[in-house]
């Protein structure tokens, strides 16, 4: 049976964002106790590395438009590829800390170069009504990588949280070389101001970037702190559990292309808010109970990754001649979000408390979520939108 275009590129692309999204961008946090005791470094030189590696992720997405325009939309994602591979195995073999952080940060790097160029890729090769399914299927291979992240954990629970980043460079090694097979190349990618009648990015994009704060930043402090919960009383397999079941009930997002044709996408979006809210709010009301913490991942799952799909899916239809460019926006936007997120978080806890501070940000996120249910889809007027 001969795949779609739509179809082959989605494949692909769920294997490279699966790795570099799922696996090394959140690597670091799950074997960060094992590392902590290993290398002996100290809690300052932990917090350094971890704020590097989205230092490298941001680098990632800003120097991903630039290539893409010298050398096609498929060259970002040969470029994380190879970083998510290198600095695996950097971190692998690490024996001093600044070898960890330059692997660390190569890793993290891979999930900016790869994820919105997949938007540019998608609207330039694969037909309007399959672009929603492609796009919605490439951002929810995170949710397979979080679920073999979480079974690389479980294997490294007897032995070492090398096995981890050994598996990630695998990983990474065998989605770059499926990426080569079935993406086709393309020609540079035409600059901004080469098309004509192109919307401003600013105006047409302020909903969904205001989306993407309030929705990384309530994602960072579930993933922050949710982990923190449950090693409070439970076994040290309840983390790599956590991410299983995220990873698992996440698999739904790959249905978020037809739900947003049918419901619109700024109304998906709303849900998604909704549904983190609720994840959130379990957490920091009824943390002590392990069906309390099961069910909040099993509502979060669904919630996030719809969320990130969505807003792969909404910005392509608001913006079809660059979509990549938007999204990235969009991400950018959401990365200083998640930066600044733990760092309010980590200041206000010792006043509020943890609980107090997850039920505040359900609160924000479910306010969110009510005040963008009105919006409607609205979606652009371009050629690019029939013609692939």
């Amino acid at each position: 049976m001969t795949l779609s275009a739509g179809s082959r590129i989605g494949l692909a692309g769920a294997a490279v964002v699966g790795v570099a999204f799922g696996m090394a961008r959140y690597a670091y946090g799950l074997t960060l106790p094992d590392i902590r005791q290993e290398l002996e470094l100290s809690e300052p030189v932990l917090g350094l590395v971890a704020g590097a590696t989205f230092a490298g992720y941001l680098a990632g997405l800003l120097l991903a438009g630039p290539l893409a325009v010298r050398r096609g939309s498929r060259a970002p994602t040969t470029v994380g590829g190879a970083c998510g591979a290198v600095g695996a195995v950097i971190v692998t073999v690490a024996q001093l800390p600044w070898l960890l952080a330059v692997g660390a940060v190569l890793a993290g790097s891979a999930g900016g170069w790869v994820w919105a160029s997949y938007s540019d890729i998608v609207t330039r090769t694969v037909s309007a009504p399959q672009r929603p399914g492609a796009l919605a299927i490439i951002t929810t291979g995170t949710s397979g990588g979080l679920v073999v992240l979480a079974g690389l954990a479980v294997l490294a629970i007897p032995g070492s949280w090398r096995v981890v980043w050994a598996g990630i460079a695998l990983a990474a090694v065998a989605a770059a070389v499926v990426n080569l097979r079935l993406v086709p190349r393309t020609g540079p990618k035409p600059r901004p101001g080469q098309r004509r009648g192109t919307s401003p990015l600013v105006t047409t994009l302020g909903i969904p970037a205001a989306y993407s704060v309030v929705y990384f930043a309530a994602v960072v402090i579930y993933f922050t702190y949710a982990a923190d919960v449950l090693t409070r009383d439970l076994p040290a397999a309840a983390v790599p559990a956590l991410y299983a079941v995220i990873g698992v009930t996440g698999m739904v997002g790959v249905a978020t292309g037809a739900v947003a044709q049918r419901l619109g996408s700024p109304r998906v979006a709303a849900l998604c808010l909704v549904t983190v809210a609720a994840a959130l709010a379990l957490l920091g009301l009824a943390g002590d109970s392990m069906i309390a913490t099961a069910v909040s991942a099993c509502v979060f799952g669904p919630g996030y990754m719809i969320g990130s799909a969505v807003l792969a899916v909404w910005t392509a239809e608001l913006v079809p001649e660059r979509a990549g460019a938007a999204f990235t926006g969009c991400l950018i936007v959401g990365a200083v979000s998640s930066v600044a997120a733990p760092v309010v978080a980590g200041a206000v806890i010792p006043e509020l408390g943890l609980g107090t501070l997850l039920v505040l940000t359900a609160a924000v996120s479910l306010i969110s979520g009510v005040a963008l249910l009105p919006h409607r889809a609205r979606r652009g007027g371009t050629a690019a939108e029939t013609e692939p």
